[in-house]
């Protein structure tokens, strides 16, 4: 499986942005999939992931409430919508896919930067 991650920019606090991670391969549907993000200088943080059939979400309580993340197995796309955007949510987000939790396959990154 390859992830493209995409749908990241420049957004003012309080605004909202969708990324979409696309994913190659026959056998996305069968993997759970999971945002990640990475800051400047910070580890890379669990985001929110989602069971392979998108029935069962979990996030971080840094993003609860804020962010939903779906997808939709028959395009082989993943999505992180994210609402109320705060500077600190300004990072590189990352999908990955695979098996929970070690997630085998990783996309690029898109840069997401919320100005204050």
């Amino acid at each position: 499986v390859q992830l493209q991650a995409s749908g990241g920019g420049l957004v003012q606090a309080g605004g909202s942005l969708r990324l979409s991670c696309a994913a190659s391969g026959r056998t996305f549907g069968s993997y759970a999939m999971a945002w990640f993000r990475q800051a400047p200088g910070k580890e890379r943080e669990f985001v929110a992931r989602i069971n392979w059939s998108g029935d069962s979400a979990w996030y971080d309580h840094s993003v609860k409430d804020r962010f939903l993340i779906s997808r939709d197995n028959a395009r082989n796309m993943g999505y992180l919508q994210m609402n109320s955007l705060k500077p600190e949510d300004t990072a590189v987000y990352y999908c990955a896919a695979g098996a929970f939790p070690t997630y085998a396959y990783w996309g690029q990154g898109t840069q997401v930067t919320v100005s204050s």
